[in-house]
């Protein structure tokens, strides 16, 4: 169950398509039409982080970031669905899924190959999580094609392309909403300065995934409000052929388990009401019942569970290069197999020094503990 959720989320990121946003242009020089991220814009885009980049060791972000504290979280499989049905909701976003992505024939090999690369920008090198995004850079170029029946406001014949600013945009802000959501699920709220914190940092690798950062939302309460206004807009619509992803989507993505109630319903319950009711999805009072019930219990146990459990593989893998150590232990090595398909993800002994004096983010103590 978790596998074939957990993909769901980023398996729509990575065949994410083109199309005109309804969110109000941070950068006014593109307001004339969409705009394709070239190779060339991508590598600008990165020299530029490159020069904001304090600390190539320690990623871009690193591990006193708000952002580490956050993607570290197994809980984030909780909206996991949620997500990827918001980005089904755009049209072209499921157009490409269903036309270009192997998610519904090999559910467990494409999460596998989404979480390497995620996992890498979050937590790899500078270098790392640039060779990451050139990786996904590349594999979205060949994503293109015509929709094949309406949606929204998008008519039958529709173009699309991957690599465009506004559709990645969207795919990009559905994770950053989500992700809040689920660990908030399981965990006391973020505060107001965290949260603001976490946008921006969200906002200084966006050029990662290929959007300039004066192309988003330029804080939190900006953030809010594209997603309030994208929500409404009719830059989303629920085709017929889009409701029956999203049930497969619930039913397990073809695998032989099918999700737990509490979980289907938790994904209902977390969606906006406008797409329970495009999508068709059971929310009665059993579903409500479940729901009640499993958020009591996670937040009663999941605080308090081992890193080695609560944490995800690629985060404590992390920790241990960043601390010297040369090969992660067997609970990381297992986890990494589980979400990673591979016992160590991060191979740091080209780029990264181990603990000491010279490295002073790490021997000051800022690493993130539970």
């Amino acid at each position: 169950m978790l596998l074939s959720q957990l993909g769901a989320v980023l398996l729509a990121g990575l065949f994410v398509c083109s199309a005109t946003s309804v969110s109000t242009r941070y950068d006014r020089s593109m307001q004339s039409g969409p705009h394709f991220v070239s190779t060339d814009d991508l590598e600008n885009l990165l020299a530029n982080l490159r020069r904001s980049s304090s600390n190539a060791c320690c990623g871009l972000l690193g591990p006193d970031s708000i952002s580490w504290k956050i993607n570290r979280e197994s809980a984030l499989f909780l909206a996991a669905t949620r997500a990827a049905l918001l980005q089904l909701a755009h049209p072209w976003v499921a157009a490409a899924i269903a036309q270009h992505s192997t998610t519904f024939h090999n559910p467990i090999a494409r999460f596998h190959q989404t979480f390497r690369i995620m996992f890498t920008i979050s937590f790899g090198s500078v270098e790392q999580a640039f060779a990451a995004a050139r990786q996904l850079h590349r594999r979205h170029q060949g994503i293109r094609g015509t929709l094949s029946e309406s949606g929204g406001r998008f008519a039958t014949g529709t173009s699309y392309e991957a690599n465009e600013v506004d559709a990645l945009l969207w795919v990009f802000a559905t994770l950053i909403d989500s992700s809040v959501l689920a660990y908030e699920c399981a965990l006391p709220p973020l505060t107001a300065a965290e949260l603001e914190q976490y946008y921006r940092e969200c906002r200084q690798i966006a050029p990662l995934f290929g959007i300039p950062r004066d192309c988003t939302p330029p804080d939190w309460a900006s953030f809010d409000r594209y997603m309030t206004s994208a929500l409404e807009s009719d830059m989303l619509g629920v085709s017929a052929a889009t409701r029956q992803m999203a049930r497969c989507l619930q039913d397990g993505a073809g695998l032989a388990v099918k999700p737990p109630l509490w979980y289907r319903a938790l994904t209902v319950e977390i969606l906006p009401p406008r797409f329970r009711g495009e999508f068709q999805l059971n929310y009665g009072e059993r579903e409500r019942r479940a729901v009640k019930r499993a958020v009591r219990w996670i937040r009663r146990i999941y605080p308090y569970l081992p890193a080695s459990l609560r944490f995800v593989g690629p985060y404590n893998e992390a920790l241990s290069r960043l601390r010297g150590r040369r090969r992660p232990g067997l609970s990381v090595r297992l986890s990494n197999k589980f979400w990673c398909g591979k016992a160590s993800l991060l191979d740091w002994r080209s780029d990264l020094a181990p603990l000491s004096a010279d490295n002073p983010q790490i021997s000051r103590g800022k690493v993130i503990e539970p």
